[in-house]
Formats: C-alpha cells, structure tokens, sequence
C-alpha cells in the first residue's frame, strides 16, 4: 500500500493504523522471501530435534487450551542388533576359484616330513565382466523338390519354417536388448543419448532415433496391460493419487514450453499393488476421473483442489495427507531459524502443532514395528490416535483467530483445519494411511528421471513413457527384477492371444516360478 505524503491523514490514530498495516505486509514480504531462500539453499530435511511438549504459546490465549500431555509410553520388544562389518557376497553368484599354493619345495618340514594340509583361508573380492553384445543368427533352411519340382501337387515350390515371433517385426533388435534399453531409460534414469554412446563404445552404431522408435512400439504392444492394470487399481480397497509436471515437445496446438503432467495411481490388491502412470496435457483431474470411473472404495491425494470433484462420488472416501499438513508448520520452523540464523530460537505455535504429527506417527511406528493386523491396526489408532486428533483440532481452532492470516503459521492453520475432514479419515480403518507417501515414492523414479531426459519428445514418447514407468514400478513393487520381468514380457507378449493371457503377464499376477526359470535359462 503506497501513500502519498499529501494525503496522509493528521491525526495519530489514522497513521498508527497506516503504519502498523504497512509493518504487517513489510513482515509477511519478508516471511515470503525467507521462505524462497529456504527452498533455494536451504535443507531438504523435515527432521527436527526433540520439542518439549508443554512448550509456552508464542501468543497469548483467553481461552484455555489443553496441554500436550504425554501419552502412556508404549514399550517396544527388545531386539538384537546385527554385526557390523561387510555383508557376505550373494550365494547365487558364479564363482571362479584361484588357489594361491606354495611351491612344493616348500611343502616339506625342516625335519625332512611332508606338510598335511589342515585348512584354507578364503576370501571373496566381487569381480565384474563388462557389457557384451552379440549376433543371433536365426536361420531357417529352405526345402525344395528336386524330381518334381513341386509340380505334383498344389502346394508351395519352396518350404521354409515360420519366423520367430517378434515384440517389434521386421526389428533387428532382440527382446533382451529392449529389456535392457528401457531398464536403463526408466528404471536407471539413463537418457538415449547416453546409452547410443555406450553401444558406440561397443562397437555397435544405434542412433537415438532408432532407439526411440523401438521404445515406443514396444510399449504400444503393452497396451492391453496398461488396460488391465487400470482394472486392477480399481479392485482394491485404496488408491493414492499425485501428480508432477512434465515438459513434452511438438504437442498439438501448444508451445513447446507448455506445461504437461504425469499422474500416478497406487492400489489394486494390499498384497499384490499396482502403480499405474498417465500422461496427461493438463492438471485438471479430469485424467483421475476417468482413472476411477466405476470406483469404490478410499482414495487419498494432498490437498490440490483438482480432486475435489472425486468427492462427488457417492461410493468415493477421499482422504488427505498427514505429510503435506506437517510441511506447511515446518516451513515456519525452517523460516524462523533462517532469520534468526545459528543461535536456538524461540520456539512457537510452529512447534506445538509439530508435536502432534510427531505423537500420531509414535503410533503409525509401533504398529509397523510389532506387525499388528489391520483390525489391530484400527484398534490401536481408535485408542491413541483419536484423542490426539481431538486435542489437534481444539488446538488449531483456539489459535486460528489468533494469528495473522496471511502469515504462515496462519496458512498452516488454515489448510489443516480446510483438509481436517479428510485428514482423520485414517483411523476408519487399519489397511489405510495417514499420508500419501507410496503415490509421492512412486512418481520419485519419474521426477529422477526427468531430471536427466528433461523432456519427452511428443505425446508419443510420453505415452511410452508411461507405459513403462507403470511395467517397471508394478514390478519392484512386487519384488520382481525390473530386466528379468521385461524380458520375459517382451518374449511371451506376442503368444497372448486373450484376456487371460494378458492378465498372465501381469507383473503383480505373474508366475514367479515362471520368471526365474526363465531368467535362469538365459543365464544358462
């Protein structure tokens, strides 16, 4: 607010008005520049050291407010610590023995007897055997009548035995190769450039090109999974969704700076997840309802309103993020120590809240730690989890009209107290989560990547993308070798003549036994 010296008012009361205004947006500017300088140079961390829990208010208050009382301590069962030192090498890798052996004159005693061997000493140094590339040659002779010239009957002159099947047609690329090529790109943030690089040092001349037109037909022949696994995330009693931006080249009708998304979904069955990646050009959530067409069940995001229209859905639950509540009250603290530099600050309303989150995490531990079941899991959070949430929110209601709203400390309040609904709707049930951390861990591989191939270079190869990152994670996230999984996918893909063929190659259906013997046969 800017006023010229004309216009000020005479008396005092007026300017004092003027002035303490004035200081409040001095105040929240530079709250809002210690906050970018945070994001720039500061600490990613979010951890704190340990707050005293009836620390006084940073203001004062007419109304009584519970104190944060110390819960009951819940005693963990001891456990055994596991030996330092280094970890033994992997069984199952091949050993080559080199026995380091003692000339044989001095194999003898200075008695004149032979030594006995009575041992050995052995030790294992982990060896590696650079990258290979090879030629299958695949040949099919050809059969012809010599008598007859296959003039006897109507058939062919020529017999020859049918192609192999192949992921791509008329490829010179094996499925192993783009197995490898698209582990290295969206499980190893490996750009193609990169890798055309490396086949050139090995002595094999593959331009980008070419290596993009193979990524996207093979994740075009994937399709009817991505179908499936749509299906699938539908089928579990939970999805998580979040989404992150992405930059994608020669869009139609848009500039190449132009802002697009990719989204992610986390559900399907508790034991046998399914994370599922989309391209979208915008951010408008129309992509998650047509995600969760038909859906029943809880789904959880942070608090971007694009998901509102979810809660449209009679069938639908939608839960909010514990984490994304926490990190508007631990911008406060990371701002005050950033202006009050190295020496211990006060500490405030910002701390108090932050005890919260750290009591109803307390539980979310022990419940991992002891492995309750999930009707114990709801059992626990209804006993200890519950009356703190109700301390939480008579806490947030007692300060909300007490601080400054465009502070903030005011914004914290004011988002937690917006999401409070579905914050608490945790607690209904022991399969679900306080946060929404498995949807931000699964778009992280996409963000890491992205931060290497900066952008994609049409709907095409985003598309591509998507596929993949959906293949790969779904099969991490069921402990399956990203490599051994598209191998044998690119392999068995072209056999799949139906629906149950398809639901087969699944990576959170598959046959384990299957893949392993597989693996083993290559290796073989």
């Amino acid at each position: 607010m800017s006023l010229e010296p004309n216009k000020l008012p005479d008396d005092a009361e007026s300017l004092r008005q003027i002035i303490s205004t004035q200081q409040h947006e001095i105040d929240h500017l530079k709250e809002m520049v210690r906050l970018l300088q945070n994001e720039i140079f500061g600490r990613r961390s979010e951890s704190l050291s340990s707050i005293h829990p009836n620390q006084l208010p940073l203001f004062g208050s007419d109304t009584p407010v519970e104190p944060i009382q110390e819960d009951e301590k819940i005693v963990v069962p001891e456990h055994t610590r596991k030996k330092r030192g280094r970890k033994p090498l992997p069984e199952d890798l091949p050993r080559v023995d080199v026995v380091h052996d003692l000339p044989e004159e001095e194999k003898r005693c200075a008695c004149g007897a032979e030594l006995s061997r009575i041992g050995e000493e052995v030790c294992e140094k982990l060896d590696y055997i650079p990258a290979k590339v090879r030629v299958i040659r695949h040949i099919r002779p050809k059969y012809a009548c010599k008598h007859c010239e296959g003039v006897e009957d109507d058939g062919p002159t020529v017999k020859i035995a049918p192609p192999p099947v192949q992921l791509i047609p008329k490829s010179n690329a094996t499925e192993g190769l783009l197995a490898h090529i698209a582990v290295s790109k969206f499980a190893d943030a490996l750009p193609l450039y990169r890798q055309q690089k490396i086949f050139d040092r090995l002595g094999v001349e593959l331009s980008r090109s070419t290596l993009a037109n193979w990524m996207i037909q093979a994740a075009a022949r994937c399709g009817p999974l991505i179908d499936l696994m749509a299906q699938e995330i539908r089928g579990g009693p939970m999805i998580n969704i979040d989404e992150s931006p992405l930059q994608v080249l020669n869009e139609p009708g848009r500039s190449n700076t132009a802002k697009s998304y990719m989204w992610v979904f986390y559900g399907g069955p508790l034991d046998a997840p399914v994370v599922l990646y989309r391209y979208h050009p915008t951010r408008s959530g129309e992509i998650a309802l047509k995600i969760v067409d038909g859906y029943r069940g809880y789904i959880q995001s942070d608090g971007y309103i694009g998901y509102d229209h979810l809660s449209e859905k009679p069938d639908i639950t939608l839960l909010g993020c514990m984490v994304h509540a926490r990190r508007k009250f631990m911008a406060v603290v990371k701002v005050r120590k950033k202006k009050r530099g190295n020496k211990a600050a006060t500490k405030g309303l910002a701390d108090e809240a932050l005890v919260f989150f750290k009591e109803l995490y307390h539980i979310e531990k022990y419940a991992r730690q002891n492995e309750l079941t999930i009707e114990q899991t709801k059992d626990l959070r209804q006993e200890k989890s519950k009356p703190i949430l109700d301390r939480f929110k008579a806490w947030l209601d007692t300060y909300h009209s007490q601080v400054p709203p465009k502070s903030l400390i005011g914004k914290a309040i004011q988002y937690t107290l917006n999401q409070w609904e579905r914050l608490v709707v945790y607690i209904e049930a022991g399969f679900l989560k306080p946060d929404n951390n498995v949807a931000e861990n699964a778009i992280r591989p996409f963000v890491l990547g992205r931060k290497n191939w900066l952008f994609a270079g049409g709907p095409n190869g985003a598309d591509a993308s998507a596929t993949f990152f959906s293949l790969i994670e779904t099969a991490k996230a069921n402990c399956l070798e990203p490599y051994a999984y598209l191998r044998y996918l690119f392999e068995n893909i072209p056999l799949a003549q139906n629906e149950s063929d398809f639901l087969a190659l699944l990576p959170n259906r598959i046959d384990k036994a299957m893949l392993s013997a597989s693996a083993k046969g290559v290796v073989d």
